[in-house]
């Protein structure tokens, strides 16, 4: 508890100086007036609602979900989808600004909300009106929460040979199988399954809903992760578990595409939320460095120092045009979508973890304590180069892409 306590008055400090100083590097450049305004609401909600519990969060793995329902209040629980169910209606370049904004606050809680905002649009453009009518109002606020069941226990990367298996019967199916590595498992109501109805390979895939409470759904053990402690990660154990047909989004055997397709916004989400926490550190190792004196001069004064800032500096804007180009071309249906979310992934979430890297090191010892967010922030963003395709997938993506033009 002690520890606790001490780690959130150094949040609060942070949070202070975030609060009274202009960001070292300028976020808002380029926005428009709706923009800016979107950008100055996420970037409260996160220093008020968000920043002071992200070390309790964390320490004490706690899900918060009075805070999610109220980023949902703000319209976040449904950024890109229509305002016909509740949605908000705005751009992917909106959401990728409220994601980074929102990173400020809590990487992993923040990247929850990616992952509920990728299955309530997958929902909104993929789903039958009768099932956009029973779910997404209660996606939009958050009274329920979503889940993206892709991954399995034996699939990772090669996530067109998952063996999850749907039996058609009728007007229902009847699932079962096993889902690894979901995000939100045990606390969110709606998951979206992917599962094979056909074929081996990815054209026997589709995308089903299925609600916690049917019978034969089940959880693993919550598990143990170095980040993203404010969101539980378990197993999903479907078996024999018999939902409606019209609970299948699209038509049979577009479930892969469909995926696919919500992971492009996704990789866009993830890399955000690194470059919110890039940003993040960086105004903190500023601020650190011009107070922190070692042979009598404070250590921002040294060279080195200011080198290493100026790169850490560089690379987060690079990584922030890359993921803000990337989310442009989704909204425009750009024909090189595929390639430039793959690309903004990579960079981004990579350079952006070494950003973070660098602060924690120029923090000397402090930056190894819990008492400093900038360990948290490193903690919570190591796993981006590893979700929503790992970046070694990324590289395969724009290779097959270059050598094909």
């Amino acid at each position: 508890m002690q520890v606790v306590s001490k780690a959130v008055r150094r949040l609060a400090s942070f949070r202070s100086r975030l609060m009274s100083s202009v960001a070292s590097i300028d976020p808002s450049a380029g926005l428009t007036d709706e923009q800016l305004a979107t950008q100055e609401l996420a970037t409260r909600f996160a220093h008020n609602e968000m920043l002071p519990h992200m070390a309790q969060w964390d320490q004490k793995e706690e899900f918060p979900l009075s805070t999610l329902r109220a980023a949902a209040q703000l319209g976040f629980g449904a950024i890109y989808c229509k305002e016909d169910y509740g949605g908000s209606g705005l751009t992917r370049l909106d959401a990728s600004i409220i994601f980074e904004a929102l990173s400020l606050g809590c990487v992993s809680t923040t990247a929850y909300l990616s992952i509920h905002n990728m299955c309530a649009w997958m929902l909104d453009t993929y789903g039958s009106e009768e099932l956009k009518a029973r779910y997404l109002p209660d996606l939009a606020t958050m009274e329920k929460c979503a889940s993206y069941c892709l991954t399995e226990p034996g699939s990772g990367s090669d996530a067109a040979s998952l063996s999850t298996t749907a039996v058609k019967n009728g007007d229902y199916y009847s699932i079962t199988g096993s889902k690894a590595f979901i995000s939100g498992a045990g606390e969110s109501e709606v998951y979206l399954i992917m599962c094979r109805t056909g074929q081996p390979g990815p054209k026997g895939i589709s995308c089903i809903l299925v609600p916690k409470e049917t019978p034969g759904v089940t959880f693993g053990a919550k598990e143990r992760k170095v980040g993203w402690n404010s969101q539980p990660t378990r197993i999903v154990h479907l078996e024999s578990a018999v939902v409606p047909v019209a609970n299948r989004l699209g038509e049979e055997g577009e479930g892969f595409s469909i995926a696919m397709s919500g992971l492009n916004g996704g990789r866009i989400n993830i890399a955000s939320c690194s470059v919110g926490a890039a940003q993040a550190s960086l105004d903190a190792v500023i601020e650190y460095t011009k107070t922190r004196k070692q042979f009598g001069s404070p250590i921002a004064a040294f060279q080195h120092t200011q080198f290493e800032i100026a790169e850490m500096a560089a690379e987060l804007l690079a990584s922030r045009l890359l993921v803000r180009n990337a989310a442009v071309a989704l909204d425009t249906k750009h024909p090189d979508t595929v390639v430039l979310c793959a690309a903004a992934k990579l960079y981004a979430t990579r350079n952006c973890l070494q950003v973070i890297d660098r602060a924690l090191q120029l923090h000397g010892g402090y930056g190894y304590l819990k008492d400093y967010p900038v360990q948290q922030y490193l903690r919570d963003c190591r796993v981006h180069t590893i979700l929503e395709g790992t970046n070694e997938v990324m590289r395969v993506i724009m290779a097959r892409h270059l050598m094909a033009s």
